[in-house]
């Protein structure tokens, strides 16, 4: 039922048009425009940025104030006091587990965690030079041909299952793709680990040489991807939801969201900050980039500072700061030349004025492309680990749509070709 009700009057339509107004539970109110098309009328938003294509209780975001919401709960409190399991869980089902169901949800996903021993020969089809992104693409979108006894996307417990294989197997599926790359043979998960130390060792370790565990680094990385586990209706969640409506099987879909996030627009964000340290190359050549990047008509940008969605600061900047940090700390490189000029454009940024005023504040890609090149992951597969922590936001977005009345996504357009003409001659 609507809350309040709109009143559109257009030239040519003796009546004004009523359109419904819904309120959510936060955020902006929304204009229902589906009575449009009955009056041959459709709206104009390209891009969709103020558009809501579909109703979610998933994840909500404030980008004035910087707020991000997990189910309600804020990204920094899960940052604090929870881990990425569980944020999957209350992504997944709505409630923070209790003690026994958080066990029995690590339990369930580190018995996921191995991939059908044919999916290794599948790799061999590539060159050794292949984007990591390029075979995450392919290989997940293959899983549906190993993994084809869970594909109903009308049975919840298919859903649940497809979830559980994908957030387990996507790990593997990354190292593997690290591995090949470097002409390194695969590793096999270990269950007996934690999710992200277990990564760690699949990226790093080798038959012949057992990896060491770091607390430190396996709490980082696990907290990268906690803070990049969902961001609302971003680009790769509304392909995935999209992709979703055809009915297409879920690992199809994720698949989608994939090619979506390789983008450099949107999940390429972390790759361009090295990219950008690299090409300002030493400390001593700082000011004259600064200079740079406050002429307007100089082409070159800070990457890392400041963020399409939140006007005043990222959240989960603020966090990941602190483990970044300790990062360095443990790993005792706060000299290495390229962390020298993050941590010095990183101070510049938060005391000039002319970023200060702008709200041009490091963002979590800022953060996370330090601490992976920290820890030795090369910029390759950044994206490539950014996808595998999304995961859990796009099959929760995915369960949801096909866990209430739902419709194929058909966008409109604004048709400004040519008129019909008959064929000559």
């Amino acid at each position: 039922m609507a809350d309040k009700k709109a009143r559109l009057f257009v030239d040519g339509i003796d009546d004004p048009i009523e359109l419904p107004v819904y309120c959510g539970t936060e955020g902006p109110d929304v204009i229902d425009v589906r009575p449009l098309s009955g009056k041959g009328l459709f709206t104009y938003d390209p891009g969709f940025v103020s558009t809501a294509a579909c109703e979610s209780k998933i994840t909500y975001i404030d980008g004035d104030k910087g707020v991000l919401l997990h189910r309600g709960y804020p990204i920094e409190q899960l940052a604090e006091k929870s881990d990425y399991l569980e944020v999957c869980y209350l992504l997944l089902n709505g409630e923070l587990p209790s003690v026994e169901q958080k066990q029995q949800f690590v339990d369930i996903v580190m018995n996921h965690t191995m991939v059908h021993e044919q999916i290794t020969y599948f790799f061999r089809g590539f060159r050794r030079d292949a984007h990591p992104m390029a075979i995450m693409v392919a290989c997940v979108g293959a899983l549906s041909a190993f993994y084809h006894d869970s594909l109903d996307i009308n049975d919840p417990h298919h859903r649940e299952v497809c979830a559980f294989r994908l957030i387990a197997k996507m790990p593997t599926l990354a190292a593997m793709c690290y591995k090949y790359s470097i002409g390194q043979p695969f590793m096999y998960p270990r269950n007996d680990l934690g999710y992200a130390d277990n990564f760690l060792r699949m990226m790093f370790g080798t038959p012949c040489q057992e990896y060491c565990s770091n607390p430190v680094l396996a709490k980082a990385m696990d907290l990268i991807f906690l803070l990049h586990a969902d961001h609302e209706q971003n680009a790769s969640t509304s392909t995935v939801r999209l992709a979703g409506s055809s009915g297409a099987n879920p690992f199809a879909c994720i698949a989608s969201g994939i090619a979506a996030l390789w983008g450099p627009a949107h999940g390429g964000a972390n790759e361009a900050v090295l990219a950008m340290l690299q090409e300002i190359g030493d400390e001593s050549r700082i000011d004259e980039f600064i200079q740079r990047a406050k002429d307007p008509d100089d082409a070159f940008r800070l990457m890392g500072f400041g963020h399409r969605v939140y006007h005043n600061f990222d959240p989960r900047a603020k966090v990941l700061k602190l483990a970044c940090d300790q990062v360095l700390r443990e790993l005792g490189i706060e000299n290495d030349p390229l962390l020298k000029i993050a941590t010095r454009l990183e101070q510049i940024a938060l005391k000039d004025d002319y970023f200060i005023k702008r709200k041009l504040y490091p963002n979590v890609d800022f953060y996370s492309g330090i601490i992976m090149k920290a820890i030795g992951i090369p910029t390759s597969m950044f994206t490539v680990i950014f996808a595998l922590a999304r995961t859990i936001g796009w099959i929760s977005h995915w369960s949801e749509f096909h866990s209430s009345p739902n419709r194929i996504g058909r966008p409109r357009q604004l048709y400004s070709g040519e008129r019909r003409r008959d064929y000559p001659g």
